[in-house]
C-alpha cells in the first residue's frame, strides 16, 4: 500500500508540476510557494513510508524539484523557471522529511 501511494503521489505531482500554462488557475501571490512545499512535503513523507532511505529521498526530490523547474520553460508548457519554486519545494522536502522522523520517534517511544 506504501509504495502505490507514494506512486499515485508522484502522479499527482507530475500533473501539477507538468499542467501547461492555460490549464493552472489564477490564485493570490505566494499561493504556487505554499502548493510547491505542499506537495514536495507529501512527496517526502510518502517516499519514507515507501521504504525509501531518507538521504536517497532528498537527493531525488531536490533533483526533482531542480529539473521540475528546467522543464517548466518548455515552450510546451509555457509556464516559468523559479528559484523560487525550488527553494519552495526544497523547504518542503525538508518539512516532510522532518514530520517522518517526528512520527517514527514518537511511534518508537509509544508503549506496546
Amino acid at each position: 500500500m506504501a509504495r502505490g501511494t507514494f506512486a499515485v503521489v508522484v502522479l499527482v505531482s507530475l500533473a501539477v508540476l507538468f499542467t501547461p500554462a492555460s490549464g493552472v488557475p489564477s490564485a493570490p501571490p505566494g499561493v504556487d510557494k505554499v502548493v510547491h512545499g505542499l506537495l514536495f512535503a507529501v512527496l517526502a513523507v510518502s517516499g519514507r513510508w515507501a521504504g525509501i532511505s531518507r538521504w536517497v529521498l532528498a537527493v531525488l526530490l531536490v533533483l526533482y524539484a531542480a529539473a521540475s523547474e528546467l522543464l517548466q520553460s518548455l515552450d510546451v508548457l509555457n509556464r516559468s523557471t523559479s528559484l523560487a519554486d525550488v527553494l519552495a519545494d526544497v523547504a518542503g522536502v525538508a518539512v516532510g522529511l522532518l514530520a517522518w522522523d517526528a512520527l517514527a520517534r514518537r511511534r518508537a517511544a509509544r508503549p506496546t
